[in-house]
């Protein structure tokens, strides 16, 4: 699914047009970067939240050479999903396989 189908499905279930739907979920994706940019965590109870974590220096190895090479430590953002969500998703999965 990609963002257009995103608006699409919006914007059908709220009456919204096209354009405005689409400004909601740019305006939300902006506030979530701007957000993650200062280092905060958003919480989306139901859904997940979205936070920065610290990945510490490590040795990887290019798979071409096989030479080890040194990944800095760095920052980068994670969402972790709620319980429910995970449960819900499981839950229709499997119940998908099942028939």
């Amino acid at each position: 699914m990609t963002k257009a189908d995103i608006v699409d499905v919006i914007a059908s279930s709220t009456g919204l047009t096209k354009v405005e739907t689409e400004a909601v979920v740019n305006g939300f994706m902006e506030t979530v970067i701007d957000a993650m940019e200062r280092g905060e965590h958003i919480e989306l109870r139901g859904f997940g939240t979205f936070k920065v974590v610290k990945r510490a220096q490590r040795v990887a190895r290019n798979p071409k050479t096989n030479e080890e090479v040194i990944v800095p430590e760095q920052y980068v953002p994670v969402l972790k999903m709620s319980k429910d969500f995970k449960e819900s998703v499981n839950e229709s999965i499997m119940e998908d396989e099942d028939e």
